[in-house]
């Protein structure tokens, strides 16, 4: 099944979206949240996350199992349905990842501790590294696993999706995702374990 196909905003609406915010979609007890770095123009104005065609963050959800079918940025609430959530490092829409600067980044990164704290992922995966880097401090993070832990959630990078990172085409993004989905599993099987010895004690 197709994602359902949505609006395109004019080249107007794209350039006044500048500063927009677009909404988290998050619950509490996600398997996932994931955090962009921030809102693009074009999601700005449609409000949706990763909403720019071109954008390869649905194809690599949907080819990486994590879902069923591929669902777009206009049905982004499903992802609940799925332990799945977006948020974004900084609120404000920009034309480029380039205009967000470092202390912008470790604001976020703080202001995003808070909001791990209070929803308790399993996993807070941050995508793209350069982004993850500045906000923590932590120049020689890669990406995949990270032996830091962010509050009560393991963190785990992955490369940023945009349709201009020529570093990782679409299978190689969907192998990345595919590494976190079996750590998700892995999780869930040990602390079902862990539920089922203390039942038994």
């Amino acid at each position: 099944m197709r994602a359902r196909a949505a609006w395109r905003p004019t080249r107007e609406e794209i350039a006044a979206a500048a500063g927009r915010t677009v909404p988290d979609v998050v619950r509490p007890g996600l398997d996932v949240l994931f955090v962009g770095i921030n809102p693009g123009l074009y999601s700005g104005a449609v409000g949706h996350h990763f909403a720019r065609p071109g954008n390869r963050f649905w194809n690599a959800l949907h080819g990486s199992g994590f879902t069923p079918e591929l669902v777009g940025p206009f049905e982004e609430r499903r992802l609940l349905d799925h332990g799945l959530g977006i948020t974004n490092l900084v609120r404000r829409a920009t034309s480029g990842a380039a205009e967000v600067g470092d202390e912008e980044l470790r604001a976020g990164g703080r202001r995003l501790r808070r909001k791990a704290g209070r929803l308790v992922p399993r996993f807070v995966a941050f995508l793209g590294v350069t982004a993850y880097r500045s906000a923590f401090g932590l120049p020689f993070a890669s990406v995949g696993a990270q032996a830091e832990a962010f509050g009560p959630s393991r963190a785990w990078v992955l490369p940023n999706p945009s349709g201009l990172n020529a570093h990782y085409q679409l299978p190689a993004l969907i192998e990345e995702f595919e590494a976190l989905r079996a750590a998700v599993s892995a999780s869930r099987g040990r602390a079902g374990g862990d539920r089922g010895r203390g039942g038994r004690r």
